[in-house]
């Protein structure tokens, strides 16, 4: 049973869905920067100097909420909220990751057609086959004529 989990572990999807993890947890990481710190501080000077983060609804309150209060404090003071803010961050987070893995996928897509397009050329430039010449020089010889170069 070991040996067939090292086989499992060994084989190359899985280590190659293992890289694919490690690395979409640190884009991720710069995904979340891209909008935290580029896109959303662009979108505030539109809007009015907007953070979304800190956006919330309060829905009950245990102590007293001052109004711009931040949402952790908020949190921390035993409010339940409607943290409508970090909700929006994550959908513009999740629209610019499959934007991009949609963008990667298109690339590979694209240059995996390229190869396989050169693939068919470099085998319709390589000439009749083996067994084929063989067929032809047979024929030949049955019909008494020399074979064509």
């Amino acid at each position: 049973m070991l040996s067939e989990f090292k086989d499992f572990i060994a084989r190359g999807n899985v280590m190659e869905l293992a890289v694919a993890v490690i690395i979409a947890g640190a884009f991720a990481v710069i995904v979340a920067s891209l909008t935290a710190d580029v896109i959303m501080p662009i979108v505030g000077a539109i809007f009015g100097d907007v953070d979304f983060s800190n956006k919330y609804m309060v829905l009950s309150s245990g102590e007293l909420i001052e109004p711009g209060m931040s949402l952790e404090a908020a949190r921390e003071a035993g409010a339940n909220v409607l943290a409508w803010g970090a909700f929006v961050t994550a959908i513009i987070n999740f629209v610019i990751l499959a934007f991009i893995i949609f963008m990667l996928v298109r690339y590979t897509k694209k240059a995996q057609e390229r190869f396989e397009k050169k693939e068919e050329v470099i085998e319709a430039d390589a000439g009749p086959t083996e067994l084929e010449l063989l067929a032809e020089i047979r024929d030949a010889l049955k019909s008494g004529a020399s074979p064509t170069p």
